[in-house]
């Protein structure tokens, strides 16, 4: 009730319409407003189920709908990788040659398989392993190689497997790959509380072309992404248990409602957090495979101190970032970064353990020969020489800049505007797989393309991303977010360096998310009307089968299969693809 004038001027105490809050006023348009959620609930959201109305339409009962929904946590996921793995798997070993930088990778993996590092192998070395990989045999002397070991390590297991041929060097990326697929179903599922949007990031990166022709060559961008991914879904579960613990330590009313405590939020220890150890170790591991792992640790290590913020935030905390400093910072950060470094330092035991008298690892003796003397002495000699070989790496990183056919600028990454070609021949009508009664000639190609239509609908669901975590304020974008621009933004430090679209593969899982996350908002919040749903799901339906129909399209530029030129010609959508 609010006072009013009268027309004799005196003041009534009538209701103003002009006063209603506007949610109020808003009623008669339709507008309702959306229940506000307790705390627990803001710390520990419950995940979505399928509409009742669903179930209801498809004739299933309450308790087999509640069975469905427990089986599908798991079972949807394993689908939609099983899915992945037939199309990775599926002839594997074509192109029956070395691929693109295959021919560094495989045979560095066989040589740290079998000696401990890296050897310098002859010129006709790729001729004579697909002729008789038996007969090859291993060099002695030591190669310089810019790259950490645990990729050419996870390279090397599928050759230990399968032998020196290139299903054997190809099989663990292409199980990483797959694993990949099913991680993301799971990341997503708890990142959206939706199985269903889970399942779909997870079928968009089965049928992302990036992903797809890097799971299926022994380079080590893959084995890179899947750590990066693998640390990401250890520090969501991290998450999700330090709020659990919030919520739990939190004192409930007569009423039963759980209420913020300043007290419980500002000073609760959290206690041992093994997932946030499994995500160190994971970081170790993408460091130790490729060194922008670097970077990634560093995003992800602040990542998680502000997902720290703000669950102390929501459980009542005046001064969250305070409570932080005191509680979290230093548990982050040995969990975190000295288990990453010394993950790093392990992944060159073997290279430690080789030889220092000039017949073991490159630079392994550099410590006893050209480095003796100095200020440093009172260091291991292996030490020594493993910081010296850094150093040697770092300049050559930094200073990389020989000019390449295929080399492309990282503006251009997200709108697929230069791949590279892997593989390439054009075999004769009637040889090789060519159609017998082709006109011209053939083309058979491995493209490292991704899926256009994703990767074009990716730039709307980043920018939707940027406008839920700017304006909404909404973690899930912010993090996703994160996983783009620490793969993403550090590239462009080094414009002037000769780099590939193929580095991208470490954000793809992102922008799968981003995408699925614009796929749900596309279709529709629960409790949404029928009429709404329905638009919405046809919308987004429409866009999954567009990049289906688009990855289909492209297959057999993934793949390497011969088509007649004209046909290939009609795949070069842009001219930089040629």
């Amino acid at each position: 009730m609010t006072k009013t004038a009268s027309s004799t001027g005196a003041p009534t105490d009538r209701p103003d319409a002009t006063a209603q809050p506007w949610p109020q006023r808003l009623r008669r348009f339709g507008y309702t407003a959306r229940p506000r959620q307790g705390v627990r609930e803001r710390l520990v959201p419950p995940y979505n189920e399928p509409d009742p109305r669903l179930w209801k339409g498809l004739g299933v009962g309450e308790a087999t709908a509640r069975r469905l929904v427990a089986l599908s946590a798991w079972g949807g996921p394993l689908l939609v990788a099983l899915f992945a793995g037939v199309l990775r798997f599926w002839n594997l070993g074509s192109p029956k040659a070395v691929i693109f930088d295959e021919t560094y990778y495989a045979k560095d993996a066989w040589a740290l398989i079998h000696r401990g590092f890296e050897v310098s192998w002859p010129k006709n070395a790729d001729a004579s392993v697909l002729a008789d990989p038996s007969s090859v045999q291993i060099p002695t002397d030591a190669s310089y190689v810019v790259h950490p070991p645990v990729g050419k390590y996870v390279i090397g297991i599928g050759e230990w497997l399968f032998g020196l041929e290139p299903f054997g060097w190809r099989f663990m990326t292409a199980l990483l790959g797959t694993l990949s697929v099913l991680m993301l179903c799971r990341i997503g599922r708890r990142l959206f509380r939706s199985t269903f949007l889970g399942c779909l990031a997870g079928l968009l990166l089965a049928v992302d072309g990036l992903h797809f022709v890097m799971s299926r060559t022994a380079l080590l961008d893959l084995v890179l992404m899947f750590f990066v991914l693998a640390a990401f879904g250890c520090l969501l579960i991290d998450r999700d248990k330090a709020r659990a613990r919030l919520a739990a330590a939190l004192p409930a009313g007569a009423d039963g409602v759980v209420r913020p405590d300043s007290g419980v939020a500002g000073g609760l220890r959290l206690g041992w957090r093994p997932w946030r150890l499994a995500a160190g170790l994971c970081l170790g591991l993408a460091f130790a495979t490729k060194w922008n792992g670097l970077y990634i640790l560093a995003a992800f290590g602040l990542l998680t101190v502000a997902w720290d913020v703000g669950a102390r935030r929501v459980a009542g905390a005046r001064r969250p970032y305070t409570a932080v400093l005191r509680r979290d910072i230093l548990p982050a950060f040995v969990s975190t970064v000295p288990v990453a470094i010394a993950t790093y330092v392990a992944s060159w035991a073997a290279w430690i353990a080789s030889p220092a008298d000039g017949t073991g690892g490159y630079y392994r003796d550099w410590a006893a020969g050209a480095g003796r003397g100095g200020s440093f002495t009172w260091l291991p000699d292996w030490l020594r020489s493993l910081w010296h070989y850094e150093n040697k790496v770092y300049d050559f990183h930094v200073g990389l800049n020989s000019g390449h056919t295929y080399e492309s600028n990282p503006w251009s990454w997200l709108v697929a505007g230069r791949p590279v070609s892997y593989f390439y021949e054009s075999p004769a009508p009637g040889k090789d797989g060519c159609p017998a009664d082709t006109v011209d000639k053939c083309a058979r190609e491995v493209l490292a393309l991704g899926t256009p239509a994703l990767w074009w609908a990716a730039c709307f669901a980043v920018a939707y991303c940027l406008w839920r975590w700017g304006l909404r304020r909404d973690w899930r974008a912010g993090a996703l977010l994160c996983g783009v621009a620490a793969g993403y933004l550090p590239w462009f430090a080094y414009q002037e360096r000769t780099i590939f679209v193929f580095y991208a593969v470490v954000f793809v899982p992102f922008l799968c998310l981003a995408l699925a996350m614009l796929l749900g908002a596309i279709i529709g919040p629960p409790g949404s009307s029928e009429r709404r749903r329905m638009a919405g799901a046809a919308t987004a339906g429409v866009i999954v089968l567009l990049i289906l129909w688009n990855f289909v399209y492209f297959w057999t530029l993934y793949t390497g299969e011969p088509i007649p030129v004209d046909q290939w010609q009609r795949r070069m959508w842009l001219d930089t693809w040629v």
